[in-house]
């Protein structure tokens, strides 16, 4: 499941993953790209792991599809979460995205948000 969550800045999109994403999880995160990218910003997401285990197989094909149309769209993401998941889901990200990419643990995560936020 994947609930949106709210920071203050206009180019961030702030997220909680629990359990396994499905498509219409990812497919929640495609407007919001949109709306950012329309007003000529460049993507920040916060995207917080709570007892996340991945994806199932819908849910990772739309999640690459999403990540490879929008490789050049990111500007920073912060992975913050389990430090079983650490190098794991930072590695993963990084093929598919220019953005810079750094991760926080679940204590760290207002220095996450004020990272993520931050020029």
């Amino acid at each position: 499941m994947l609930q949106i969550i709210e920071l203050t800045n206009d180019n961030v999109i702030a997220s909680k993953a629990y359990g396994k994403l499905r498509k219409e999880d990812i497919e929640k995160i495609h407007p919001l790209i949109h709306a950012i990218l329309d007003k000529g910003m460049k993507v920040r997401w916060y995207f917080e792991m709570d007892n996340f285990t991945g994806w199932d197989l819908p849910g990772l094909w739309e999640d690459l599809k999403m990540d490879t149309a929008h490789a050049k769209d990111y500007e920073k993401i912060a992975m913050v979460g389990d430090k079983k998941l650490q190098e794991w889901i930072t590695q993963f990200m990084k093929p598919f995205t220019n953005a810079e990419i750094k991760y926080f643990y679940i204590e760290q995560k207002e220095d996450a948000k004020s990272w993520i936020e931050s020029q």
